[in-house]
């Protein structure tokens, strides 16, 4: 039997991934959204944990010339601060979500907005994607070397655990991490310190020996070669920056008031950021750590500062910090997941991509967004074997052409600010000095990685662009067509205002009086007409049903799902007036019916989908007009293509399926739309 069956998958989904929560509560967003401390382990654990390959990454490159790690440790250092203070700007310019999707489009053009946001997408896969290979790395750093053949299986069953975890919504995947983040900030910054101050009485010798170095690779490389070597460990360094956009991006899942959430939240993980990447360059040069077979950089320095302590010690130190290090990528993972859906959704709304990743799960996640997002990880894991040394090389390209238009929308801001005499220098200055600094590190970037496979990344990216182009291209288009469907909205108005001064016959059954709408009358035959707005494709199928069956009909109910997406679910006032819309859109049919003489009445429903949300209130329908039949328009396009397959969901087809399996008469209306100048 098919209902059982569908009670099980239910049941099975709830277990899976919970139960359904209400939106209209302000207890339900609150559950979903983020604290200040909730936010810094959700977001920040994308830049705290690129700690564990970043450094790493920076570090190696500089081969033997080992006192240089210095250079590239300030300078990593005060990027952190520098581009984390521009974003703080930003943060209070959008404190309804900045992220460089949003900034760039409004500051600079829709266009440039949608390279920013294609780019941020491939680098939130990216992020996805070495996190899971980074966590797995640092797991394996302790097993048995004969266990490494299991690796890759590892990062596959990684990020299937954490799509799970995020189909549940946000809050409920990060308080799981708050132990794992506390214990990874602790581990971490004691081994920091500790490396630190028991090499106080050599920092004299240390010194002599950096000044040594600089000098020797002076001579052997001439200043230009050395400062390429600096720039080229700085370059492979960069994916520890990438965290810092993810703030001002996740503004929408941040607990009221906002700006001041993210701002603390900025403050907690640049600080944090900007310690551990400088702290640990030091540690490694400190205790002069090099590459080992099947360990980290991280492993290494943790044996090696804990080799003088009881065995049993040392080994559990290095098994909890290491555990505490994967779990936190595997954390990263999870902001990457965060913030990869959200700007994939607000890039739906917008058309540039399909509209179904705009759509909320009963989660109220966009669950469409978080599937694609870890199908594209899984890929790139794929194709990578898991190597993180493959992934840093193809990581943070993009995220600094995000960056790059993000300062240079602000710079542009503060400009016109200047033109209105109002408050500009203080903007200026620190967003300019993120956009020359951004810019800088785009270029070397691009320069040292391309040949090594930044190309690879580079290609995607435009592919991306390419295919926003066409969607957005087909989107305008049908657009076109539907305007002209909406030339009936003015003449629905105006026969509607005509009918109730009596100008015009209304549109009555025959043998009824025309000095009023008819009353409730149960039993008559009525239509459900299921509308997604007052607007040309309800009228005409409403009129294709008076059309169609004469004076069959008495009764008329108009059902409109008001659908609950990222564009509109921010808070309890926006779906306040999501409902208000909705229901300005019933009183219009309902208006313009009885105006005519019928019984009409409208119910209006919110829901994260629309086929659910008009099958929620079906059997109520049902109940109180027993010859109720469903109608529903759909569009039928000049000529069927792929686009018009897959851009334009078909929920009318859905419906219809659902409503034939209650044993309820349900039928399509087509509505021809033309091409046209």
């Amino acid at each position: 039997m098919p209902e059982p069956k569908n009670n099980l998958t239910k049941r099975l989904r709830r277990f899976w991934i919970g139960g359904a929560l209400d939106p209209s509560k302000t207890s339900t967003f609150n559950q979903v959204s983020l604290i200040a401390f909730f936010a810094w382990v959700a977001l920040g654990s994308d830049g705290l944990s690129s700690s564990a390959y970043g450094p790493e990454e920076a570090f190696a490159t500089l081969g033997s010339h080992s006192h240089l790690a210095i250079f590239v440790a300030v300078a990593s250092a005060l990027t952190v601060l520098v581009i984390s203070a521009s974003y703080m700007r930003i943060i209070e310019a959008f404190p309804a979500g900045g992220g460089g999707y949003l900034v760039a489009s409004k500051l600079l053009s829709p266009f440039m907005g949608m390279v920013s946001g294609c780019a941020l997408l491939i680098d939130y896969i990216l992020t996805i994607t070495i996190s899971a290979a980074a966590a797995v790395d640092a797991v394996f750093s302790f097993l048995p070397p004969e266990w490494l053949h299991f690796k890759l299986d590892a990062a596959y069953l990684c990020l299937l655990i954490i799509i799970t975890l995020n189909l549940r919504g946000a809050k409920g995947s990060v308080a799981l991490m708050v132990p794992v983040f506390l214990v990874f900030l602790l581990a971490h910054g004691f081994a920091i310190l500790y490396a630190v101050f028991t090499h106080l009485p050599d920092f004299g010798r240390i010194a002599s020996d950096t000044a040594a170095d600089v000098s020797a690779t002076r001579h052997e490389m001439g200043l230009v070669g050395m400062t390429l070597l600096i720039l080229r460990a700085y370059s492979m360094g960069a994916g520890t920056y990438t965290g810092i956009e993810a703030v001002s991006n996740g503004l929408p899942i941040l607990r009221e008031p906002r700006v001041r959430t993210a701002k603390r939240t900025m403050i907690l993980m640049s600080a944090s950021l900007a310690f551990m990447v400088f702290g640990l360059i030091v540690a490694y040069l400190l205790y002069k750590v090099r590459r080992e077979p099947g360990r980290t950089l991280n492993a290494t320095l943790l044996w090696t500062l804990s080799s003088g302590w009881p065995p049993g010690l040392s080994t559990a130190f290095v098994i909890v910090t290491l555990t505490a290090e994967a779990l936190i990528l595997f954390a990263a993972a999870q902001a990457g997941f965060l913030g990869g859906p959200r700007v994939l959704a607000n890039m739906a709304v917008d058309r540039w991509f399909p509209t179904r990743f705009a759509n909320l799960s009963d989660r109220l996640v966009t669950q469409n967004g978080v599937l694609i997002m870890g199908a594209a990880a899984l890929a790139t894991m794929l194709y990578t074997r898991g190597s993180v040394r493959h992934l840093v090389v193809l990581y943070s390209i993009t995220v600094f052409i995000a960056f790059v238009l993000s300062q240079l929308g602000m710079v542009r801001h503060w400009l016109r600010k200047r033109e209105r005499d109002q408050p500009w220098r203080s903007g200026l200055l620190v967003n300019g000095t993120g956009f020359l600094l951004s810019s800088s590190i785009l270029l070397f970037v691009i320069y040292l990685k391309f040949d090594q496979g930044g190309w690879i990344t580079l290609l995607a990216t435009a592919l991306m662009v390419g295919l926003c182009l066409l969607i957005r291209g087909h989107y305008r288009k049908v657009l076109k067509m539907l305007l002209r469907l909406d030339s009936l909205v003015k003449a629905a108005r105006t026969a509607r205002s005509q009918a109730e001064r009596g100008e015009i016959q209304p549109l009555m059954p025959e043998g009824v009086r025309s000095d009023g709408p008819l009353g409730f009358d149960p039993k008559a035959k009525t239509a459900v007409l299921v509308v997604r707005g007052f607007n040309g494709l309800g009228l005409h199928a409403l009129f294709a049903i008076l059309r169609l069956f004469g004076n069959l009909f008495r009764n008329f109910v108009f059902i409109e799902v008001g659908v609950l997406d990222a564009g509109n679910y921010k808070g309890v006032d926006e779906v306040s007036r999501l409902q208000a819309d909705v229901d300005k859109n019933l009183l219009e049919y309902v208006a313009f019916m009885r105006s005519h003489g019928y019984h009409a009445e409208g119910i209006s429903v919110l829901s994260h989908d629309q086929v659910e949300g008009a099958v929620s209130v079906a059997d109520r329908v049902r109940e109180r007009f027993p010859q109720a039949m469903f109608f529903m328009g759909q569009l039928v396009f000049p000529q069927e293509t792929i686009f018009t397959r897959l851009l334009h969901n078909n929920l009318v087809f859905a419906l219809q399926r659902k409503l034939y399996h209650m044993g309820i008469p349900f039928i399509i209306l087509p509505v021809r739309i033309q091409e046209g100048n």
